[in-house]
């Protein structure tokens, strides 16, 4: 029997759709909507869709929403000092500076200058060390909308064997946390595993690596959860995950979309991300 698809798009609307009252309640205590400030530098077309977007839903949650496009040519220096503006700014509750970044320009000094209580990305070290001793924080959007998808399947990780492939900032280490402070057991896989031996043992399987089809849905134990966070455009312009997708959903019990799984429900946290910090700011 084939897995169940796990819908983010709309459990991505269920989670947008929560924020509004908040929203509102936040806008009447203290005069201002939340609000969410975005910095995009250059002309990459993937950050400018995913910009838009973001833009987009922040609007449509009544959000106050606001979209600083600079050239690729903007010196660090000038780039810092708009996060330092943004930092200063009251009617701001996050900032998102979209990556990648020109070369010239530290993306870690960047990162580390947005005010640790305004990352709605989650990747401010304060946040990272927060997030990994259980201590609350601002948690990266894409991790924390695989647990949301997690919760809504009633999926209990409580002792449970869970294989991360990936070993980024952004989603494999921060996923990795999460499961562990959820009492999963907890195995991150990277180039120098044995992948197709952990994944085959795996009750939970997480693939953010960004490489197509690298988990063979052979490995999937039966009954298991997937959730593929990867988005890879092929030559033929569709998009596809790190998960061999029809062989896998013949041995899971549920399983993510690409398109259509985890990618919506990032954006749904990074608004709920942006409501939280609204909420801790007053």
């Amino acid at each position: 029997m084939a897995a169940q698809l796990i819908d983010g798009k709309a459990l991505a609307a269920k989670v947008r759709a929560g924020l509004v009252d908040e929203a509102k309640a936040i806008a009447a205590k203290r005069g201002f909507a939340p609000g969410i400030a975005v910095v995009r530098v250059g002309e990459d077309p993937a950050s400018k869709v995913y910009v838009t977007s973001k833009k987009k839903t922040a609007e449509e949650l009544g959000f106050g929403s606001w979209e600083h496009h600079l050239d690729a040519t903007v010196t660090q220096v000038d780039l810092l000092a708009l996060v330092a503006k943004l930092n200063a700014d009251p009617k701001v509750d996050g900032i998102l500076v979209q990556l990648p970044l020109p070369k010239h320009i530290d993306s870690n000094a960047v990162l580390l200058a947005i005010a640790p209580e305004k990352d709605v990305d989650g990747f401010h070290p304060v946040n990272a060390g927060n997030l990994f001793q259980g201590r609350p924080g601002l948690v990266a959007c894409t991790p924390a909308g695989v647990m949301r998808m997690l919760e809504e399947i009633r999926f209990s990780c409580s002792g449970k064997n869970a294989v991360v492939v990936g070993r980024s900032n952004i989603v494999g280490r921060p996923m990795a946390a999460l499961l562990i402070n959820a009492s999963a057991t907890v195995t991150v896989c990277h180039s120098k595993s044995d992948v197709a031996a952990e994944v085959r043992r795996a009750e939970l399987v997480v693939a953010a690596v960004g490489v197509r089809h690298l988990v063979k849905g052979e490995w999937v134990k039966p009954g298991a959860v997937v959730i593929d966070v990867g988005m890879n455009r092929g030559a033929d312009g569709k998009l596809s995950g790190d998960v061999e997708f029809e062989a896998a959903r013949e041995r899971a019990s549920f399983i993510t979309p690409v398109p259509g799984g985890v990618g919506p429900m990032t954006i749904a946290m990074l608004m709920s991300n942006t409501v939280t910090a609204a909420r801790s700011r007053g």
